[in-house]
């Protein structure tokens, strides 16, 4: 992208009153702005704080599909980047867009960097983010895997199961925590043992609302129900938060059809022969007629 004639014949002045301004959006919404400038900045309806402490390294840009890449720098700030939001996993995989701005005419700025948040480190009070350019995702592997179990997220587009339908899911007010990862309930026998072991829990309300965690086990006994998660959540979970919890799926072909009645949508395959069939030798009286190996 050039660089806006306004903005180009300031610079070629060689007296230049530019700084850096970088919007944030977090996955809930939330916004932040931050310029390494003295003062407040105001532009495209974004309010950019001078007083963060947030610094960025060299922006390397490349033509091509070459990545590009860059890093902020900051001090963690109770008014602004909370080290508990971080640590939660709030900011990851935020959107993140970076400026040349010139302070004293806002107008004339440039938009140098789009991306989003990549791995997080923190130490001494302090961060470090990596800037991920948007050619970033095409260093991700796309396309269907060959492999017995379905390779479809409950939910998303290929698998169409509607997580919203009764059954599927049950929206309720903590009891029992346990090291934010063990939920217990003394009266939620309105589903099957493990029937929601593989699914997730999304906070609703609470100091963790919008986090949400992968459900480890799952199990119903006299006593009530459990359900543990495979990490402990970034945030206090206390009683009385409301929760949702969303039904589990293991990827089998037979769960697809007796759990969700979704088979038509089942994104494996599940006829794929075995190791003991790689292995196999042709004998006498096997028909050989290159037909399918499934009975």
């Amino acid at each position: 992208m050039g660089l806006p004639a306004e903005l180009e014949a300031h610079l070629k002045t060689g007296a230049t009153n530019v700084c850096r301004a970088w919007a944030v959006v977090r996955r809930d919404g939330e916004t932040f702005g931050f310029t390494d400038h003295d003062q407040d900045l105001e532009f495209d309806g974004l309010s950019f704080r001078a007083d963060t402490g947030l610094s960025a390294g060299a922006i390397q840009q490349a033509t091509g599909l070459a990545v590009d890449n860059s890093e902020a720098v900051g001090a963690l700030s109770d008014a602004a980047l909370r080290e508990d939001d971080i640590q939660a996993g709030r900011f990851d995989g935020a959107d993140v867009r970076a400026w040349l701005v010139n302070w004293r005419d806002v107008s004339q700025r440039v938009l140098q960097f789009r991306g989003s948040l990549g791995e997080i480190k923190r130490a001494g009070g302090a961060f470090q983010a990596e800037l991920r350019g948007l050619t970033e995702a095409l260093n991700q592997p796309l396309g269907r895997v060959y492999q017995s179990p379905c390779s479809a997220v409950l939910g998303d587009a290929d698998c169409k199961v509607d997580l919203t339908a009764p059954g599927y899911f049950s929206e309720v007010p903590v009891e029992e925590v346990e090291d934010r990862k063990l939920f217990r309930f003394a009266d939620m026998t309105g589903f099957d043992d493990r029937w929601f072991e593989r699914g997730r829990v999304l906070m609703l309300t609470g100091a963790a609302k919008g986090l949400i965690g992968l459900i480890k086990n799952d199990r119903l006994s006299g006593d009530g129900r459990s359900v543990e998660l495979w990490e402990s959540l970034g945030a206090t979970v206390a009683a009385g938060d409301v929760i949702r919890i969303e039904a589990g799926c293991d990827k089998r072909a037979e769960t697809c059809r007796l759990k969700f009645d979704n088979f038509l949508n089942f994104q494996g395959f599940p006829h794929i022969p075995g190791e003991d069939w790689l292995m196999g030798y042709p004998s006498e009286g096997q028909v050989l007629d290159g037909g399918s190996l499934f009975k």
